[in-house]
């Protein structure tokens, strides 16, 4: 059965009755139970807002401060970084300028380092000469090693496979050099001159030299105006740095003239019926055509005998020498009083310079009545008396030298 009456009221209250307030007291409020974590303590109570912005503003600048902190130590590091690089770059560089410009090359350069030349002049004098790699690090070096002030005037003989501190060592001892230069039979003026600039003389002091007129008895029947081809007599000299072009041409002119005076080979010319000069020349062709001592008497015979009888001479060695000085294609039908294959009797002057045993074959030419010669495929040289046996060495024995111009 349905109770239907109404609920009673409780005779108690769940809330106590709020507590006499004493006089000039603030009530209190009644404390309510924790409903968020800040109430609970968990978490700092929120901010006011007019807080915010000061806080953003402090938090901003410690942010900045460890950037700033950050971006400096990357700065330093890239800085140390750099140097340590540009550092081991310089050293590498210095290192390397010091080595020697070409280590294989064993040419000995001639180098005059005038009185009163400063560290700077040496040095690029030096690079100039393609001894030294870099002007700075020669400096750098000499101003390192204490020796700037001990480098010393003269006349040296360096070298390219030398480092940079093997001739600063030379330059501070100051010890005059000697050099070798060796000048062969049978070269040519042109080739003789390119020996003086390769042993370290400047081209004009060489040209010089070459077109001076010397005095000597050596040149009694050269013709005024005529240059110097055939006397740098062939031999290897030895001589100080600071020798001269002058004084090189003034030994080897010694030389020859010694040569002549020794085999008396100025009255064999003579009973040849050649002065010293037309002996000289002579001499010159048999040494470009048979470069052989064993061929060059019977040669000697054959051009004099040719010469007596009025004959051109035919040597090939002639029209090419004028060829060459002519920069023009060598040819048996060149126009040059050098060419005897188309003019009688002997060439204007020397071709060359001729060696000891084609001056004395010259003197002394060996018997018989050839009139032809010719160098084989073989390399043997080949004699005949008539045209028609020369006819017959041609096509049994130069078929490749003798199709040459």
């Amino acid at each position: 059965m349905n109770d239907i009456r109404p609920p009673r009221r409780p005779t108690q209250s769940l809330v106590p009755p709020p507590r006499p307030l004493g006089v000039g007291s603030t009530p209190t409020p009644a404390p309510r139970p924790p409903t968020s974590l800040i109430d609970q303590g968990k978490l700092e109570p929120m901010l006011e807002a007019h807080e915010l912005p000061r806080l953003a503003a402090a938090t901003e600048v410690v942010i900045k401060k460890k950037n700033w902190k950050k971006r400096i130590a990357w700065i330093f590091g890239v800085l140390v970084l750099l140097i340590a690089l540009a550092a081991g770059g310089a050293i590498w560089w210095y290192t390397t300028s010091l080595q020697p410009v070409s280590p294989g090359d064993k040419t000995r350069v001639r180098v005059q380092v005038i009185e009163g030349s400063s560290p700077a002049d040496i040095g690029a004098l030096l690079q100039e000469k393609h001894l030294i790699k870099n002007t700075l690090a020669f400096d750098i070096y000499t101003r390192l090693s204490s020796t700037r002030s001990s480098l010393r005037a003269g006349t040296y003989s360096l070298s390219p496979s030398e480092s940079t501190e093997a001739i600063v060592t030379h330059l501070v001892a100051g010890k005059v050099d000697q050099f070798n230069i060796t000048f062969l039979p049978g070269a040519t003026l042109a080739e003789n001159r390119h020996a003086l600039i390769k042993a370290g003389y400047g081209e004009d002091e060489v040209d010089a030299a070459l077109s001076k007129t010397y005095d000597l008895p050596l040149f009694k029947d050269k013709p005024a105006g005529s240059d110097l081809e055939g006397y740098i007599y062939g031999e290897t000299y030895t001589f100080a740095t600071d020798t001269s072009v002058e004084q090189i041409l003034l030994k080897t002119f010694d030389e020859f003239d010694a040569v002549l005076q020794s085999n008396n080979l100025v009255e064999k010319f003579k009973k040849q019926g050649l002065n010293l000069y037309q002996g000289i020349t002579l001499a010159s062709i048999i040494q470009r055509e048979v470069p052989n001592p064993v061929d060059q008497k019977q040669v000697a015979q054959i051009f004099l005998k040719r010469k007596g009888m009025g004959m051109p001479l035919g040597s090939d060695v002639t029209y090419q020498y004028a060829a060459k000085k002519m920069d023009v294609t060598p040819s048996p039908d060149l126009e040059s009083p050098y060419n005897t294959r188309k003019y009688p009797g002997l060439p204007p002057g020397p071709i060359a310079v001729p060696g000891l045993t084609a001056l004395q074959a010259v003197g002394d030419p060996a018997s018989g009545d050839y009139l032809y010669f010719l160098s084989g495929d073989d390399d043997t040289t080949y004699y005949a008396r008539t045209d028609a046996e020369h006819e017959a060495n041609i096509q049994n024995h130069c078929q490749v030298k003798c199709l040459l111009p």
